[in-house]
This record gives C-alpha cells, sequence and structure tokens, in this order.
C-alpha cells in the first residue's frame, strides 16, 4: 500500500470482518498482514475507531503527531454485508 489512508481503510475493512468471525481464519490473517503494514511500512501506532450512523473516525498515531481519516459506514461495512448476504460463498475452511 503506498499511502496510509489506503492501507487504514483496507485495515478497517477486514477489521470490521475479523472482528464479526473471530473463527474466520483467513480475516485474522488478513488482518494481521494489514497491521504489519500499518506498523512496519508507515509506523503507525494506537490505531483506534469509534463508528456512528455515517461515519468510521479513526485515530492513529505517527510519531508524536495524532492523525485523523474518516470513512463512510456504508463503504466500510460493504464487505461484512456481502458475507452476510451470502454466507455460502464465504466459507470457513480449517486450518
Amino acid at each position: 500500500m503506498k499511502s496510509v489512508q489506503d492501507t487504514i481503510y483496507n485495515w478497517l475493512t477486514i477489521k470490521v470482518v475479523a472482528d464479526a468471525r473471530p473463527d474466520d481464519h483467513a480475516a485474522q490473517e488478513t488482518l494481521s498482514f494489514f497491521e504489519q503494514l500499518l506498523t512496519k511500512d508507515h509506523q503507525v501506532k494506537n490505531v483506534q475507531f469509534i463508528k456512528d450512523d455515517i461515519m468510521y473516525l479513526v485515530t492513529y498515531m505517527i510519531g508524536r503527531e495524532e492523525k485523523i481519516a474518516r470513512f463512510p459506514v456504508e463503504l466500510i461495512d460493504i464487505m461484512y454485508e456481502q458475507i452476510e448476504k451470502e454466507p455460502h460463498k464465504y466459507v470457513n475452511y480449517p486450518q
């Protein structure tokens, strides 16, 4: 990922899925991948987010500077909603 914003977007999208599906090995591995990108490639720390009816608000630190990113709920939740609509397409296979 070239930008912090893109990496956070992808991290948050899979974080929503991984949190809702803790036994989904693929989601957990993908989340770990994006967490590594954030920490190693972009030196991001202390990532936190809150969700309201319209937006996700993500706060994080780079060095000593706090940064904020905002994403519309419909952009972040779309992957999880698709999995919920068609669970037969997203089977969790054992490791």
